[in-house]
Formats: C-alpha cells, sequence, structure tokens
C-alpha cells in the first residue's frame, strides 16, 4: 500500500470515529466536520447551562444559611439570534414575572420558552429572541441590566404598599 493510501485510509478512518461520536449521518468530510462543529456548540451551550445550575444551586444553598444577605442573580447567554435568561431570588414580589417580562417586550425580544417559579421565592428560565436588527442593539448587559431593573422597581413598589 502507498503512502497516500495509508494517509488517506487512517484520515477516512478518523472521520468515522468523528462522524459516529458526533452521531452525524453525513457522509461526506465536509458535512462531518461541519456537523462536529455543531455539535461542539451545543456541547459548549451545555457546559454554561450545568455551570449556571451549579451557580444557582450554590446561591441557594448559601441563601438558606445566611437569608439576610440575599441578592437577585441574573445570568444572561447569547444564544444565535437570541438569549437564554436566568434569574434567581430568594424574595418574591406580586407582579414579578409579569415586571420581568415586560422588560424583555421592551426590549423587544420574544419570550420562546420559560419555566417559572414565583411562590416565596422566584426562579425563572427564558429563552426569548429578537429580530436581526434587533440583536445588534441588545446584547447580554442591555438585557441584565433591564432585567434587574425590573426587580428592582418590583421590589420598590412592594415596599411602598
Amino acid at each position: 500500500m502507498s503512502r497516500e493510501r495509508k494517509k488517506a485510509a487512517a484520515l477516512h478512518e478518523k472521520m468515522q470515529i468523528l462522524r459516529s461520536i458526533t452521531h452525524s449521518h453525513a457522509l461526506s468530510s465536509t458535512s462531518i466536520i461541519m456537523d462536529a462543529s455543531e455539535y461542539i456548540k451545543e456541547l459548549k451551550q451545555k457546559v454554561v447551562r450545568l455551570n449556571q445550575e451549579i451557580a444557582r444551586e450554590e446561591a441557594t444553598t448559601n441563601s438558606h444559611n445566611n437569608k439576610e444577605n440575599s441578592f437577585p442573580t441574573v445570568s444572561v447567554e447569547t444564544l444565535g439570534h437570541g438569549f437564554l435568561v436566568n434569574v434567581s431570588s430568594d424574595k418574591s414580589c406580586p407582579g414579578l414575572l409579569g415586571s420581568v417580562l415586560e422588560a424583555f417586550e421592551e426590549l423587544g425580544l420574544t419570550v420562546l420558552q420559560a419555566t417559572a417559579s414565583c411562590a416565596d421565592t422566584f426562579r425563572l428560565e427564558a429563552m426569548g429572541g429578537g429580530g436581526e436588527s434587533q440583536a445588534e442593539n441588545v446584547d447580554e448587559h442591555v438585557v441584565r441590566r433591564a432585567v434587574l431593573q425590573a426587580m428592582r422597581n418590583c421590589g420598590a413598589e412592594q415596599d411602598d404598599q
């Protein structure tokens, strides 16, 4: 077997290994590499989400140990033309979820999927997006500030009553 054939066979074998690891059904090397790239992006997003969950769990554990020093936590991650927003607070107030959703609306973001708990504590995980033109004007920091402001406004309204 010539040296070039051995290289081609080794490359083909490595592509097949990459194809199986990334669960790709592609046949061409280019498509296998593109699928692997997407798979890596998905894995990175999972790592970010898991780190956020760990941070939330640690914050929850710490807050149970020290209720006096509880501050809301807001994390925002960019996903394509949208955002993954995680909000956690040991205090909830009437209308807090509405205030946060209004903040999204004011930024031109549409909530595509959300999970919320608003009993004694407040937890929200929301995936939202806007048009491409909106994505240029809104970044993670803008979304985070808007959510924190909505939470402050709701807390101030509650204190006034």
